[in-house]
């Protein structure tokens, strides 16, 4: 693509760096910024910057927050006897939009992937074992992708919880496999919340 500006190319080159836009629909954000008020540009530029600047992880489940505690940790009306694992923030807010859970989260960070170099510990999972083990938990779903990488995990996260006195649930497949959970529908994935099923009969 020929630019006929350095500076116009050097937008639509930091445009296409985001996950999912091409050169093309770079282009078309940068040139729709450009036909905006400045203050619309310097609202958008500021939201950014104070993004990167002020955000948080909750110091509970690792969300992402704008305190030190997130708003679903700190609820009154939250039972923090339910733990769901997610793999990151984009989970919980798929979760959250299916109106269909009332329980905490814990935030892993990732999943187990050898093939990334990615293991145990570069996951959040001693700090999941330390608020399974802490006395108020009474159930861990594993809310993973179903994929080999999800399902390594729950593997993993099932040997580490099952000595504790916890039930240790996963959600029901009614995710094909291969699926990660932000892109589910919000019934398919409200419904197999609703419908878990304790993780040993999830391996039969």
């Amino acid at each position: 693509m020929n630019f006929s500006s350095k500076l116009l190319e050097d937008a639509v080159s930091e445009f296409g760096r985001l996950p999912g836009i091409g050169q093309k629909t770079a282009l078309r954000l940068v040139l729709h910024l450009l036909n905006q008020p400045d203050t619309d540009i310097e609202r958008f530029a500021n939201a950014l910057t104070k993004l990167k600047q002020d955000i948080k992880h909750c110091q509970v489940c690792y969300n992402i927050a704008d305190e030190p505690v997130c708003r679903i940790c700190s609820s009154p009306k939250r039972d923090k006897s339910i733990i769901c694992v997610v793999e990151d923030t984009r989970d919980v807010m798929a979760i959250e939009n299916t109106d269909q859970y009332h329980g905490v989260y814990h935030v892993l960070g990732g999943l187990i992937s050898p093939m990334d170099g990615i293991g145990p510990s570069d996951l959040r999972i001693d700090s999941l074992l330390q608020r399974a083990q802490a006395g108020d938990a009474k159930e861990v779903i594993l809310a993973l992708s179903a994929t080999m990488e999800g399902d390594t995990t729950i593997f993993y996260l099932h040997k580490k919880l099952m000595a504790l006195p916890i039930q240790i649930s996963t959600i029901a497949r009614g995710i094909s496999f291969g699926g990660e959970l932000e892109y589910v529908d919000e019934v398919t994935l409200g419904r197999s919340i609703i419908t878990r099923i304790p993780y040993e009969r999830s391996t039969v």
